[in-house]
């Protein structure tokens, strides 16, 4: 019995030094990489905003360049706290990058960043995440199709507020064959983007010497 006793105490003793050796190195690697990974997710976050503004038309950092706003804002359909970037150029508000979620996709939330230009109108749309159906309704991903292409210049009164919506439903924008739900839920989200951009001019297109002067 003593020495089973014994066996059972070193074979303890083994696993606790195994599972503190594992736990350090755990903690190790994910100390050494977490720098790695903030600089790469920042990169990633940078060429999608770039696709939108490139950087021809701004020369600010727009991801330090920002203006906060929470699953309370009005329109944006935002699960968490995200942030609205501003891109300017020589201190001029040139455009305002919006996060917008639609809640109502066929398979789950679509995340969708809308850029909106100072004149009101859209420089651009992406989707940053969805669930949709491979091959209907993943249209929407600029990686599948170029339908998303086609918000570029539309503002408020182009096309008319009526005609916000797909050719279904009697709207100016085009739906895909067997796929209503998703590009509905699109338009309608990018729309929503739109109308808060407007509602919020004084704020997301100011320029940088009048945002100094109001601090």
């Amino acid at each position: 019995m003593q020495v089973l006793g014994k066996s059972i105490t070193r074979n303890s003793l083994l696993l606790g030094v195994f599972a503190v050796c594992t736990t350090l190195l755990i903690s190790g690697t994910h100390l050494l990489t977490k720098d790695r990974i903030a600089v790469e997710q920042r990169k990633a976050e940078e060429r999608a905003l770039l696709q939108i503004i490139p950087a021809a038309r701004h020369n600010n950092s727009m991801l330090d360049d920002t203006i906060p706003v929470d699953a309370s804002t009005p329109g944006l359909n935002i699960r968490n706290a995200k942030q609205v970037y501003l891109a300017r150029q020589d201190g001029q508000a040139v455009a305002a990058i919006i996060p917008v979620t639609a809640t109502d996709g066929y398979s789950g939330d679509i995340n969708l960043i809308v850029g909106v230009n100072v004149d009101g109108s859209i420089a651009g749309v992406r989707v940053l995440s969805h669930r949709e159906t491979p091959g209907l309704g993943d249209k929407v991903d600029l990686k599948k199709s170029d339908w998303v292409l086609g918000f570029n210049g539309s503002s408020l009164k182009n096309p008319q507020l009526s005609k916000w919506g797909v050719k279904k439903d009697k709207g100016h924008f085009d739906q895909f064959t067997g796929a209503t739900i998703t590009p509905r839920a699109v338009v309608a989200a990018t729309l929503r983007a739109l109308q808060y951009a407007d509602s919020q001019r004084s704020v997301l297109f100011a320029d940088e010497l009048s945002q100094e002067g109001e601090k």
